[in-house]
């Protein structure tokens, strides 16, 4: 039989066969090598992901598609993975590499990135439900994320700018309109009045604007883009950075504000960002940090991004208000 080489789409309703002919034509089997099953490894957001189980090991694989995976009526852009691969390969030669999965392959016509195994791992979505963090974890957390910030990339590094706009939609705009299709009583009763005050907040809106319009601009600091804890692995004791597609060249304050952000969500507590902002190792505006953090928790509460956040609504007022005082008065 004739050894396939164009794959398409992926999934777990693949054939075998057609998997190992495209694996073994791209050199990325060995040529015994046989593959014994296709998993998923958990809920992938954006992209496809398979973990791909041979008689040898096991590799991930990602195929992005020209829309979000999860919600298939967002339309996406598909070289999202080539920005994963390029951010991979940009911290490989410093300490980050310790904590990122390591490239196997990547097919650019196929839009499919091949990777490292990292394990059974855990994403650290859990601090939700245990409504804490400990200090080692954050540490860790912070000191990586200074390094990856630390790394100098080359000017060609993907503006990743439709990402982008479609990111920016959904932290800057959507969650701040009143009518965007989204019936928040649906996630639960009572959330889309709450959500009113902070909607029509002129103050707010005035803010958010400014920060979105950063966000859209060119910044000197590689970002992950997407610093939170569904790209937080834990296994064992190591701790890995995952799905950085959403990384660019931007301002540190954003991934900062984001990861001071869940962390407040998590634990109730704001003084979390003064906490990472004393611990990061590099410049950084606090006020903009405090913004940024304080815009994330109003659109993962009262937007279409939600999180597996289980809070009464008492609770996510709290963190609502905390949120603004952080946009307004940081």
């Amino acid at each position: 039989m004739q050894k396939t080489t164009v794959l398409t789409a992926i999934d777990t309703n693949t054939p075998l066969e057609e998997l190992q002919n495209y694996l073994l034509a791209k050199e990325w089997l060995h040529t015994a090598e046989k593959i014994t099953a296709v998993e998923k490894p958990g809920d992938g957001n954006m992209n496809v992901v398979l973990r791909i189980t041979t008689d040898q090991r096991s590799f991930i694989l990602k195929q992005s598609r020209p829309y979000v995976q999860k919600y298939q009526q967002i339309k996406a852009p598909l070289d999202r993975i080539a920005v994963e691969k390029k951010f991979y390969q940009a911290v490989r030669d410093n300490a980050v590499h310790a904590h990122v999965p390591k490239i196997i392959g990547f097919d650019a016509s196929e839009h499919l990135l091949l990777l490292e195994d990292l394990g059974h791992c855990e994403d650290m979505v859990y601090i939700y439900q245990k409504q804490a963090i400990s200090n080692k974890q954050l540490d860790r957390l912070i000191f990586i994320l200074g390094l990856i910030h630390r790394k100098k990339v080359s000017s060609d590094f993907p503006e990743n700018l439709e990402m982008r706009q479609l990111n920016h939609q959904h932290i800057f705009e959507l969650p701040f309109l009143e009518d965007n299709g989204f019936q928040l009583d649906d996630i639960q009763p009572g959330l889309q009045e709450l959500s009113l005050q902070f909607k029509q907040d002129k103050k707010i809106k005035k803010v958010v604007k400014k920060v979105g319009k950063k966000y859209l601009s060119p910044g000197n600091t590689l970002l992950h883009g997407d610093y939170y804890p569904g790209s937080w692995m834990t296994e064992a004791e190591n701790l890995y950075i995952i799905d950085p597609e959403f990384g660019f060249v931007g301002f540190p304050e954003f991934d900062l504000g984001v990861m001071s952000a869940h962390i407040i969500m998590a634990t109730g507590k704001k003084g979390y960002l003064k906490r990472i902002h004393a611990a990061y190792q590099g410049e950084a505006n606090l006020e903009l940090m405090s913004q940024v953090a304080g815009i994330e928790i109003m659109r993962r509460l009262i937007g279409l991004a939600q999180l597996p956040l289980e809070r009464t609504l008492k609770e996510k007022s709290k963190l609502l208000k905390k949120a603004r005082k952080l946009i307004l008065s940081p």
